[in-house]
């Protein structure tokens, strides 16, 4: 080998080790299964952002709560020691109260009225609101309209819920809604949950149709209620530090590919709720799907009087009237 040759070896060779060292890798994860819409999410937005990035940024991706429950992936996220995480509103209200208003039942009239919100000037405030709690968020997604699913009876009206065990989300405005049913609510983070239904230590839980055909609750419950008593957003949050180190074309990167992450998790959600009903039935589930919607929103009237006073009633109206 002639020095020459030898030089521009070494030189490759410096310019490979230099690209390899510019490349960061950092974690994302989701307490679903892969090929639920939580799984779609992460998936979409590591591939966007590596894209977008040339390969500098890539995300390992982790499933099922491989790496904790929300509440301490979250927590993890504030502290650095975890880069990102896309998680349900559930625990967000520990973390950055001003959130706690999405969670009231009833709020919403439906999907579209929902994402009208979140995708308005109201989510962008309540994103901003995460910004002094040490959070980036990154964009607003679904984890969809929340249904009851029980092992022991067929629930058609809010009576039927009382005395039911029910596993919720550490998520204040859910325990004091079921509270105010008759329902004993049992917050329990979601790795936890399908042995306490298969062990009867809890007799339900409510969660979205996405969420109950990935997780396979229908091993674990014979009944479900479409009561839609909660709309269940999502959100992909960066720790704020790290996000204010990226270049400006970094940060845009990133913006953007969680935007197209979270409409592929919306389509996920649509197609689930398109299909679910009949796929539920089809593995033996109970599907009560005809209730009265009102009578149940009714039953919460002292739950909701309690949540005028502490969100005002001026808050919960303008998310009503938004179309």
């Amino acid at each position: 080998m002639t020095t020459r040759s030898w030089l521009i070896g070494a030189f490759c060779a410096l310019g490979l080790a230099a690209a390899a060292s510019a490349q960061t890798t950092m974690k994302i994860n989701v307490s679903a299964a892969q090929n639920s819409h939580h799984g779609v999410g992460i998936d979409v937005f590591a591939k966007e952002v590596e894209q977008r990035t040339n390969g500098r940024y890539k995300f390992q991706t982790f499933y099922n709560g491989a790496l904790g429950g929300e509440r301490e992936s979250i927590e993890a996220v504030q502290l650095g020691t975890q880069e990102m995480t896309f998680c349900t509103s559930g625990a967000i209200p520990n973390f950055v109260p001003e959130t706690k208003i999405v969670d009231v039942p009833f709020l919403f009239r439906d999907k579209a009225h929902a994402r009208a919100v979140f995708d308005g000037p109201i989510g962008e405030e309540l994103a901003k609101k995460f910004e002094a709690k040490g959070f980036k968020a990154l964009a607003w997604a679904d984890n969809g309209v929340r249904h009851i699913t029980n092992s022991k009876r067929d629930v058609k009206t809010p009576d039927d819920l009382k005395g039911l065990k029910l596993r919720t989300m550490e998520n204040p405005v859910h325990i004091a809604a079921y509270k105010s049913l008759g329902i004993m609510p049992t917050p329990m983070p979601w790795p936890e949950v399908f042995t306490a239904l298969q062990q009867g230590t809890v007799d339900g839980q409510e969660n979205p149709l996405s969420v109950i055909l990935s997780q396979k609750l229908d091993q674990v419950q014979k009944h479900l209620t479409l009561t839609g008593h909660v709309y269940s957003p999502m959100v992909f949050l960066m720790n704020k530090g790290l996000y204010d180190k990226l270049s400006a074309a970094d940060k845009q990167a990133f913006l953007d590919a969680a935007k197209v992450a979270a409409k592929a998790n919306r389509a996920k959600v649509d197609e689930d709720d398109a299909k679910g009903v009949a796929e539920l039935r089809a593995r033996g589930m109970t599907v009560i799907d005809n209730i009265d919607r009102n009578q149940f929103a009714a039953a919460l009237a002292p739950a909701n009087a309690q949540f005028e006073k502490e969100f005002g009633k001026a808050a919960m109206d303008r998310i009503r009237a938004v179309k």
